[in-house]
C-alpha cells in the first residue's frame, strides 16, 4: 500500500461565502470533504501548507491523508479553485476514498539489481525517463512502487511500460503506446570512441570513392 502524504485541516463551523471569507482572512483556505456515503464536511487548511503541496506538482493525482483534528481520512483532491488574478488557492475539494474507489495516482519507479546489468558493469549510464508512472488503481491496492529488474540489460537496452509487471487491478493511463521508462546508454568515453570510429570509416569510404 502506498504511503499517503499528510495534510492537516480543521473543522469549519460556518458555511457559505461569509464563513469562507473569514477563513481566508485567518490565512486559511476553505474546503470540503465529500463522498464515501457520508455527509459533506466543511474544513479549513493552512494556506502555506496547501500552497507548498500544490507547488510540488501532481496534487490532483496524489494520495493524501487528511488529518481533521485527529480524524484521519484517506482522500484525493478533486478540484482547487484559484484567484483569477493572483492564481492562489481560494477553495479546495477533497473526495473520500472507499476501498473500491478507482483513482489516478503517480507511482514511483524503483530500479533493482544494478549489479547484475552487463551494461552498467561496462560503465553504461542508467537514464531514467519516467521516475514515476501515472496509473489507474484501486484505493485498497495502491502499490508503494513499481519495480524494474535490470538483470541482463546491456548498453542500448530500453525498459518500457510493457516490461514491468503491474500489480493486479492497475493499468497505465497512457494506453496508446508502449512508452519508455528508462534506458542504458553508453558512457561518454565509449560514445566518443564510437563517434571517432564512425567518422574515420566515413572518411575512408569517401576517399575510396
Amino acid at each position: 500500500m502506498a504511503e499517503a502524504q499528510v495534510l492537516n485541516a480543521t473543522v469549519r463551523a460556518g458555511t457559505g461565502k461569509g464563513a469562507a471569507r473569514a477563513s481566508r482572512r485567518e490565512g486559511l483556505v476553505p474546503g470540503v470533504i465529500y463522498g464515501g456515503n457520508e455527509d459533506p464536511q466543511p474544513i479549513d487548511v493552512k494556506f502555506n501548507e496547501l500552497l507548498k503541496q500544490l507547488k510540488a506538482g501532481k496534487f490532483l493525482s496524489t494520495l493524501l491523508t487528511l488529518d481533521v483534528e485527529g480524524n484521519k481520512q484517506q482522500v484525493i483532491c478533486r478540484s482547487v479553485q484559484r484567484d483569477i488574478v493572483k492564481d492562489l488557492p481560494t477553495h479546495v475539494d477533497f473526495l473520500r476514498l472507499s476501498p473500491r474507489s478507482r483513482i489516478n495516482l503517480y507511482i514511483p519507479v524503483v530500479f533493482e539489481n544494478e549489479e547484475a546489468s552487463p551494461g552498467l558493469k561496462k560503465g553504461g549510464v542508467l537514464t531514467v525517463v519516467r521516475p514515476e508512472v501515472e496509473l489507474k488503481v484501486t484505493a485498497a491496492d495502491i502499490p508503494q512502487s513499481l519495480s524494474v529488474d535490470l538483470t541482463g540489460l546491456d548498453v542500448g537496452d530500453t525498459v518500457t511500460i510493457s516490461s514491468i509487471n503491474l500489480p493486479s487491478g492497475t493499468r497505465p493511463m497512457i494506453t496508446d503506446r508502449d512508452f519508455v521508462i528508462a534506458n542504458i546508454t553508453a558512457p561518454s568515453g565509449l560514445r566518443a570512441a564510437e563517434d571517432e570510429a564512425e567518422a574515420a570509416e566515413e572518411e575512408a569510404e569517401a576517399t575510396e570513392e
